[in-house]
């Protein structure tokens, strides 16, 4: 079934200095008689035929420059042909790039394309001029709730494709593998979603993306700046406490210490919830902090704070083998609790997935420590 083509009708409450643009076709005017005209034609070659004379004969107004390139746009994705979508979509955005449903589609056209790069354009212009409404001068002689309202009233018939960009965006950094374009690709959306509904997720792929690139100094930075706007926020310093025990910085794993200790004191004051996932950061954040501990030849109290990680982590098995990988080299590495390492690997050992073969390695070394009586070496 083919799409109508529409014309966009935006109703801003307050216009002086808003960034959303909108397009604007008079009734009776020749360019709605042309669009009706495209409207009305049921042959697709023949609508593109049509839209292509539309912009040979409007061109040089840069409203129906938008509007032509957009429906373009549409009629190749509806055809199959992303890379011509992508084509008369980008014109249509350098003509009017505040547009946000003109934003929208190009970005989904660029989702079946698989283009990150264009999505991410897409999505920092639309985030901008959405949050540009907000950012006007008040009124002389307006109070601040009358101003805050008419500036909910002017956002609300625009914040449905506002949050299909921030969400498009979002995947798109989730798919970036390269980590220096996905880190470049968050700082633009921070920018350009401020106080964004994914905010936490976004933080902490931004610390897993800085410490894996080992950009410790860019880390240090970012989780100042994290933490200042979400000062309460558990699963940032569970990330970090990560970040900084994985680390071989100097004072990495006394920091990773700090946080993790810090998200479980947070996490002793707030209610759990399907939503914010408490149980399991405070698991992540007893893991980080026994390991933290245990880099730290701290074995014994790694210990207890190992196997509180293992019993809050048994449903997520991701994270659970994680804990029963480092309680096992804290048992090895204490004497006299070989035995007790012994039976945490046959365990993890008997979990498929990733730490199997580790655990069947440090088994090895296990079993040689007690030939030796002599604890195992240290963690890896």
């Amino acid at each position: 079934m083919r799409r109508a083509l529409f014309v966009t009708v935006l109703l801003i409450g307050i216009t002086a200095g808003a960034q959303v643009t909108t397009i604007h076709i008079p009734a009776g005017s020749p360019e709605e008689k042309a669009i009706a005209a495209v409207t009305a034609e049921g042959d697709a070659p023949k609508r593109i035929a049509l839209l292509q004379n539309f912009l040979e004969q409007f061109g040089s107004n840069q409203e129906m420059t938008a509007y032509g390139n957009w429906q373009l746009a549409q009629q190749y994705l509806e055809l199959g042909d992303t890379a011509k979508a992508l084509e008369y979509g980008k014109k249509a955005v350098a003509a009017q790039p505040n547009n946000l449903d003109i934003l929208v589609a190009v970005a989904g056209a660029a989702q079946k394309a698989k283009a990150n790069d264009v999505i991410m354009d897409c999505a920092e212009k639309g985030g901008k001029a959405f949050n540009g409404i907000a950012h006007q001068a008040k009124p002389e002689g307006m109070n601040d709730e009358d101003f805050a309202l008419r500036m909910k009233q002017a956002q609300d018939p625009v914040r449905p494709p506002y949050e299909f960009l921030e969400a498009s965006a979002l995947n798109a950094m989730l798919a970036e593998q390269n980590g220096p374009k996905r880190m470049a690709y968050i700082e633009r959306y921070v920018g350009a979603f401020p106080g964004s509904r994914f905010q936490e997720q976004v933080t902490e792929m931004a610390v897993t993306t800085l410490a894996e690139m080992k950009d410790f100094s860019r880390l240090n930075s970012f989780a100042e700046k994290a933490l200042a706007a979400n000062p309460k926020s558990v699963s940032t310093r569970v990330v970090l406490a990560e970040a900084f025990a994985e680390a071989s910085e100097p004072g990495g794993n006394a920091r990773a210490e700090a946080y993790a200790r810090k998200a479980i004191d947070l996490a002793a004051g707030q209610k759990a919830s399907d939503e914010n996932q408490l149980k399991l950061y405070t698991g992540l954040a007893h893991s980080a902090l026994g390991y933290a501990l245990m880099k730290q030849d701290k074995n014994t109290p790694a210990i207890p704070e190992l196997k509180t990680a293992c019993s809050m982590l048994k449903d997520h098995t991701d994270a659970y083998v994680v804990a029963l990988y480092r309680l096992s080299w804290a048992y090895a590495k204490t004497p006299g609790r070989i035995a007790d390492a012994k039976a945490t690997l046959t365990e993890l050992i008997a979990i498929p997935g990733p730490y199997q073969k580790p655990g069947r390695d440090l088994m090895s070394q296990v079993q040689a420590a007690a030939s030796s009586k002599s604890p195992a070496k240290g963690a890896k």
